[in-house]
């Protein structure tokens, strides 16, 4: 009987580690492979990272020999108790993002095997080789999962960077293969995919183009779209320049070398990183910085930082204010979308028709109009272009589902991005809904930030509904200290459940729904 119990340990341990293993792999990819990020998932989700620590206590049965059999077999029941919780624990659920095997993860898979197996034959060197010393290995093993794969990419640092540092030359080489190449670097703390996507329609109109796909703003991502997508027959590269840390921006411009830079706006945003404002805004400066003398600069003229710490200066600026180099005014809404019409700074202005809504919209269009018109395009030559824009994906992007309309701004909300977000949903006629989970990555500012917004919320919204418990109580505290209807107020456990509940509101009305940030598994 025992030795029955002693081989559904070990199948048991090798389940709960192959799990626990597969897990810490996914939550580690989920933040982007950044010590930083995956110990604040550590802190905020301790049940997943230090319950398997309990094992401690049952991991004593791997060392009960000679001890009395029924003594052994309640230890060896711990074990099996134990090693089941962790399985159940880890077990795989329906997530946002998959767990995708790329060639990192499937090298970090194989040293976190290479650990375990030098573990296991340590200790069976040491204690002996015999049945409890193995048992008590599985168990120890199972406990230390999400420390293993940790330890796995330290391991595995010097080959990763090693591997970067390739790819990086084999991209340098191919852009200097292309010394025509015109290089257009686009930087913000909002607002800078919605501008590329912009500017890849309308430069469209008269150059080859090619740009950065839908978030692949870091340097390796910069790298790959280069290595698997620029030919020689592009005659623009558009991009996108995301930071977290200071120096982030410097790193993609000593890849790219751009001659042309734009900056779509400064503030609040990753101050779990940043911690300061100057941070970040000497960061996105690092753009202007790498610009060759005499490059062209743009930067939103608007934008309240940018103007208090003089960005806009030698730069061409864009806007709705007065000032501004290329000027958007008299603005008019409809369902269908926005008119306005463009002055630029030759005396030149056109009419503009685009289908979508949000002065944040009219101002990023007006930034890619100013690009591409400085680049050679008439402005009459961008109309029939900036009619055919269509919005970044889950950048308020407006989906028609019969009487709903979903407003998807499900990327990575920030103070700014939600308070227009707001006023656009504002500008809809009908049942208005707020579906979010929070803004995230705000550092000592995040309660604050979430608190104001849920306090806004109830000024635009017919109903608000929150997505998860705990990360939501900022915002549940802002929204109970407004006279806001409780029975139009709910807090769902996840997206389906909130969603479940937005389809159950009773209504003559069109559903507008407005998705405020859609926070990755590693956040909920």
């Amino acid at each position: 009987m025992i030795h029955i119990f002693f081989a559904f340990i070990i199948m048991a341990a090798l389940a709960a580690i192959l799990l626990g293993v597969r897990y810490t792999l996914h939550m580690f990819q989920q933040s982007s492979y950044q010590y930083r990020s995956y110990w604040r998932y550590m802190k905020t989700h301790p049940v997943m990272t230090l319950l398997p620590l309990v094992g401690v206590l049952p991991l004593a049965g791997g060392f009960m020999g000679g001890k009395p059999l029924g003594m052994v077999t309640v230890i060896l029941g711990g074990d099996c108790f134990f090693l089941l919780l962790l399985a159940m624990l880890y077990r795989p659920r329906a997530a946002k993002k998959k767990l995708v095997y790329t060639p990192r993860v499937k090298r970090l898979i194989a040293s976190t095997a290479a650990l375990y197996v030098v573990m296991t034959l340590a200790v069976l060197l040491l204690a002996g080789i015999s049945r409890w010393p193995l048992l008590g290995t599985m168990v120890a093993g199972a406990m230390v999962s999400p420390y293993m794969v940790m330890l796995a990419n330290l391991v595995n640092r010097p080959v990763e960077k090693g591997i970067n540092r390739y790819y990086i030359r084999d991209a340098r080489r191919m852009l200097k293969a292309c010394p025509n190449l015109k290089i257009i670097g686009i930087t913000g703390s909002y607002g800078k995919t919605s501008v590329k996507y912009y500017l890849h329609t309308l430069l469209g109109a008269g150059y080859d183009v090619l740009m950065t796909p839908e978030s692949f703003n870091t340097p390796m991502g910069v790298v790959k779209t280069i290595r698997g997508s620029l030919k020689a027959t592009h005659e623009i590269f558009l991009c996108e320049m995301g930071a977290r840390h200071v120096g982030d921006i410097k790193e993609i411009c000593e890849i790219v070398d751009p001659q042309i830079g734009v900056i779509t706006s400064l503030g609040y945003q990753h101050l779990e990183t940043f911690k300061t404002l100057d941070h970040i805004v000497s960061t996105k400066k690092e753009l202007f910085d790498a610009l060759p003398v005499g490059g062209p600069r743009f930067v939103n003229g608007d934008n309240e930082y940018v103007k208090q710490y003089e960005v806009n200066r030698d730069a061409i600026t864009y806007g709705l204010e007065e000032g501004n180099a290329y000027r958007a005014y008299d603005l008019e809404y409809s369902e269908k979308g926005t008119r306005f019409w463009v002055q630029a700074p030759d005396g030149g202005r056109e009419e503009f028709t685009t289908r979508l809504l949000g002065e944040h919209n009219v101002i990023n269009i007006t930034g890619a109009i100013a690009v591409s018109h400085e680049l050679g395009i008439p402005l009459d030559k961008l109309k029939i272009p900036v009619r055919r824009l269509e919005g970044a994906p889950h950048r308020l992007q407006p989906i028609a589902r019969g009487n709903t309309i979903i407003i998807d701004d499900a990327y990575n909300s920030n103070p700014n991005g939600a308070h227009m977000a707001l006023k656009t949903l504002g500008m809809f006629q009908g049942v208005r809904v707020l579906v979010t989970p929070g803004m995230v990555e705000l550092g000592e500012q995040e309660d604050r930030y979430n608190y104001e917004f849920g306090r806004e919320a109830t000024r635009y919204c017919d109903y608000i509904v929150l997505v998860g418990r705990r990360q939501t109580e900022s915002i549940q505290k802002g929204v109970s200290e407004t006279d806001f209807d409780r029975d139009h107020f709910y807090v769902a456990e996840d997206l389906q459940d909130a969603m479940k509940y937005v389809y159950g509101i009773v209504t003559n009305q069109k559903l507008i729904v407005l998705l405020e940030n859609d926070l990755p598994d590693n956040y909920l």
